[in-house]
């Protein structure tokens, strides 16, 4: 998979890529992360890459003009499976969305500024808007990082046990079930009997009731 992001501020997406899983996967070519500066497809002698508003009212908003050469240079290359605008009033993201853009070959995700971008960028160009949540951030590039890791995670080969991924949180539309480790007794707190039994039925038995019972108790929007 390859992901070129565009942004004013690369140095904010350099450290997501530089560790753990994310770093492994560029280490391994299971993934190819470019960042590309919206400034340098700037014309003018200040690299300015926004304007007032038509119309009036307060904050910046983006141009079409560098936006446009920046896009049109990267297609020029290769096809694109979706480019992305990170938006607060995008499709909110959740792991349906994550495992969708998983299977993706090339993937642009534009990071917006100030008061967003000329619209006229989201009517030519942009195939999908995501949100992670309903609220707003000074730029889309935080935004980006997340969409990267949940997406990046789900690529063969990425995590070392395929399977952990698969039973992750709302894979199978339920919260996943509580987890433990040694010991067994930690000052009375006791790991429950029947993930020491070595019974494989009874422990999978458990683990989906107890994914139910925590899905109603904290997140009954998803039964």
């Amino acid at each position: 998979m390859r992901i070129d992001i565009i942004t004013i501020f690369p140095e904010l997406l350099c450290s997501p890529f530089e560790h753990s899983i994310l770093k492994r996967a560029v280490e391994k070519r299971l993934v190819e992360i470019n960042f590309f500066d919206l400034r340098i497809f700037a014309t003018d002698k200040h690299k300015r890459v926004d304007d007032y508003a038509f119309g009036g009212g307060a904050g910046m908003v983006m141009m079409i003009e560098p936006i446009a050469r920046c896009i049109d240079s990267l297609k020029a290359d290769r096809h694109y499976d979706e480019i992305i605008y990170m938006s607060p009033d995008g499709e909110l993201l959740d792991q349906k969305c994550a495992n969708t853009l998983s299977v993706c070959k090339n993937i642009i995700i534009l990071c917006g500024h100030y008061k967003g971008i000329d619209e006229r960028v989201r009517e030519r160009y942009i195939t999908k808007e995501i949100s992670i949540g309903n609220y707003v951030l000074t730029g889309g590039e935080l935004a980006a990082a997340v969409v990267c890791d949940a997406v990046i995670r789900l690529i063969p080969g990425v995590i070392s046990d395929e399977t952990s991924a698969l039973s992750d949180s709302f894979q199978d539309g339920l919260i996943a079930p509580p987890v433990y480790t040694r010991p067994a007794n930690f000052n009375g707190l006791q790991v429950p009997d029947v993930l020491l039994s070595g019974n494989a039925k009874e422990i999978e038995k458990w683990k989906m009731e107890q994914s139910i019972a925590r899905t109603k108790q904290r997140r009954p929007d998803l039964l």
